[in-house]
């Protein structure tokens, strides 16, 4: 497994080679980037867009968190990381579209299901239950249908992009580019024990492999 040697002797054969083979690319995005995409992912280390999408730097803005959420639209006091990054995305770098990826083993979705973290402390696992909280309805409904199996997990992890894109469309400066074909939001998922990337479908709220 790489370790931080391991990384620098990663950015050693970057350097000498991708970097090289990039390097007009890289002179360009020295002087600003102009992403055509933002996508929301999980911070698992399993689940890089980069590679899942086979990008080249520059292409895509990017934010990972736990369980790929994003925050309802509010206004209250608090340091608002990803709202941050999504102003910045839809209004400054103004991409014309934005893509929640989720996807399989989801360790923040599992959290949610089981409440593993309830009445934790913070920095004992209180942080991830406050945070997997914005799935608590969605839970409910998962449990309600599908228990506490491996079916209701795969649920919840699909039920968690649809809460993100919900929680999107609070954000005023969303509705409004969506409503002017400005932009526009997909929901993903990626199944990592068989590589299949799934697209959802918003009108009948199904995943389907690509």
């Amino acid at each position: 497994m790489t370790d931080f040697s391991g990384l620098i002797e990663g950015y050693r054969r970057f350097k000498a080679n991708g970097w090289k083979q990039q390097r007009e690319r890289w002179t360009q995005l020295a002087s600003g980037q102009d992403p055509r995409l933002m996508v929301i992912a999980c911070s698992d280390s399993r689940v890089d867009p980069t590679i899942i999408f086979d990008t080249s730097p520059g292409e895509i803005f990017m934010v990972r968190n736990v369980a790929n959420m994003v925050p309802p639209f509010e206004t209250t006091a608090g340091l608002h990381g990803v709202s941050a990054a999504l102003e910045f995305a839809v209004t400054q770098l103004e991409v014309p579209e934005i893509v929640v990826l989720g996807h399989q083993s989801c360790g923040g979705c599992a959290a949610a299901l089981t409440r593993r973290f309830e009445n934790a402390e913070k920095g004992q696992g209180g942080f991830i239950s406050d945070w997997m909280s914005m799935l608590d309805e969605a839970r409910d409904k998962v449990v309600a249908e599908h228990g506490h199996g491996e079916e209701a997990v795969r649920a919840l992890e699909w039920e968690a992009v649809k809460v993100s894109i919900a929680n999107l469309r609070t954000f005023p400066c969303v509705p409004i580019r969506e409503q002017k074909g400005r932009l526009k939001i997909h929901g993903a998922y990626f199944a990592v024990a068989d590589g299949i990337l799934h697209l959802l479908d918003e009108e009948t709220g199904e995943f389907s492999p690509v």
